[in-house]
């Protein structure tokens, strides 16, 4: 059996699921293929105000913000060690007229939100994955593993870093390892956050903890591969104690740890984000470790962006699969996604480096984002949502 679509989204995650949607919302014949993702989750993601604003126009968001928790501060804390230490920055979002910089949301719920509004505004087709993926010169061709075939004039590639949309359009990857993992987990705590992020940055990188509803809060905490492993399998009492040597009593007292689960971290970015009928989307696009809350949020803008051009080329009844609809794509998000790949992995490295005139300069940049007014409006507004790379889903 055959159908036919104008857009084929490739991947049912949260990116793939919000992609779909956003084609549906511009009125273009869209599909999303790929597995039920799981409801029980435990990680959460800390979407900013331009994500927020694309779940509420594409109708995902009253099913999310009871159970998100909006993030009204971003604290940075120097915790390496140094002699000369950097000064703790803490950003207001009511410094640049918001109530919040976004919410922290739990991912299987988001999900379980994006999968709702689905089933009533585009074709969900729930399959085991996509067996293959054939471009031709006026479509592309895909056959899931059940043996279901589509054609689409445009393939969305949101099935992650190995990606087989990405491998069908023949686009090449530049890939790198960290020396690093990330133990992730959440718990409750004893003292009100207060919806503030704190962020440390340690030798072995970033520590992170994100508000959640109540007094609960989600954890990243980055070490080497080794550390990581040895933390994961800690009891309970130990690994909060491993954790309070870290954060101290700014949370009260810890307890009511889900399951820890480790993450390799490492990074990848594609030579080009659109060719050959294949637009790229999320991590088939562009891999970052878990710092700064950039992940989600740019893959959500890869999705907003690419369904908006395929609306315009449909709109003037061009294909929107066309190569110049893919270059404008390419164009519009490159400048993004290179250059939050960029400043986490500088920031990243610049934790691991032994060259001490690399942390006098992070230690002077902090110390400017903490005394320079307009610098700090400035890197709170470009680190929610660029000025230079807003789809009009999430424009107020």
């Amino acid at each position: 059996m055959s159908q036919d679509y104008q857009a084929v989204v490739v991947g049912a995650g949260p990116a793939g699921l919000a992609a779909g949607l956003a084609f549906a919302h511009f009125g273009v014949r869209a599909a999303v293929v790929g597995p039920l993702s799981n409801p029980n989750d435990g990680r959460t993601a800390a979407l900013f105000q331009g994500s927020i604003e694309f779940l509420r126009r594409i109708g995902a968001w009253d099913a999310i913000k009871d159970s998100s928790e909006p993030l009204k501060a971003i604290r940075l804390i120097d915790a390496t060690g140094g002699l000369l230490r950097a000064p703790e920055v803490t950003f207001w979002a009511h410094e640049i007229g918001l109530d919040a910089f976004g919410y922290n949301i739990p991912t299987g719920g988001l999900t379980v939100a994006l999968e709702a509004v689905a089933a009533g505004k585009l074709t969900r087709i729930k399959s085991a994955g996509v067996a293959s993926i054939a471009i031709e010169p006026d479509h592309a061709r895909i056959v899931t593993g059940e043996g279901q075939t589509l054609t689409a004039a445009l393939v969305a590639g949101a099935d992650g870093r190995n990606s087989l949309a990405r491998e069908a359009a023949g686009i090449d990857t530049e890939r790198w390892v960290y020396p690093q993992a990330a133990v992730v987990a959440t718990f409750a705590h004893s003292r009100d956050h207060h919806g503030i992020s704190t962020e440390l940055h340690r030798r072995s990188g970033p520590l992170t903890v994100v508000p959640m509803p109540g007094r609960a809060s989600s954890l990243v905490w980055v070490e080497t591969p080794e550390e990581a492993a040895r933390l994961a399998q800690l009891s309970e009492t130990d690994f909060n104690q491993a954790l309070k040597a870290h954060v101290g009593g700014i949370l009260g007292t810890m307890r009511a740890f889900s399951p820890r689960r480790v993450f390799p971290l490492s990074g990848q970015t594609a030579a080009v984000l659109g060719r050959n009928r294949v637009g790229l989307i999320g991590e088939s696009g562009h891999i970052i470790p878990p710092i700064g809350a950039q992940g989600l949020n740019l893959s959500l803008r890869d999705g907003a962006t690419l369904a908006e051009l395929a609306a315009d080329a449909v709109a003037a009844g061009k294909d929107p699969g066309a190569p110049d609809v893919l270059d404008t794509y390419e164009a519009r998000r490159r400048r993004d996604v290179s250059a939050r790949v960029w400043t986490i992995d500088l920031m990243n490295r610049s934790l691991l480096s032994e060259y001490l005139p690399i942390h006098w300069a992070r230690g002077a940049g902090l110390l400017a984002l903490k005394t320079v007014g307009p610098l700090r409006h400035l890197v709170m507004r470009e680190g929610m949502t660029p000025s230079f790379a807003t789809p009009r889903l999430m424009h107020p």
